[in-house]
């Protein structure tokens, strides 16, 4: 299972849109978009997962195209790195 990052959403951007737009490289796991707690909106990205060679298929036939007006971009997420306490 690989989790891709998925920026430059719109802010209209739905869950639903997002999991139909990848399900055509196949079987989408999860997907989650990052909302803003006021607006409600999207807040310009998300998550989805998907096994490795489907993972890869999307990064490539995603990676740049226009989806809601926008150049998405699609990668392998990138743990951020820990951080000290304070």
């Amino acid at each position: 299972m690989k989790k891709l990052f998925i920026g430059n959403l719109a802010a209209s951007t739905k869950e639903n849109d997002l999991q139909t737009l990848f399900s055509e490289f196949g079987t989408v796991r999860s997907c989650k978009l990052v909302m803003d707690v006021f607006s409600g909106q999207c807040k310009g990205f998300g998550f989805i997962e998907m096994e490795g060679h489907e993972a890869r298929a999307a990064i490539a036939g995603l990676n740049g195209r226009d989806f809601n007006g926008k150049s998405i971009k699609v990668n392998f997420e990138t743990p951020k790195p820990k951080r000290g306490r304070r």
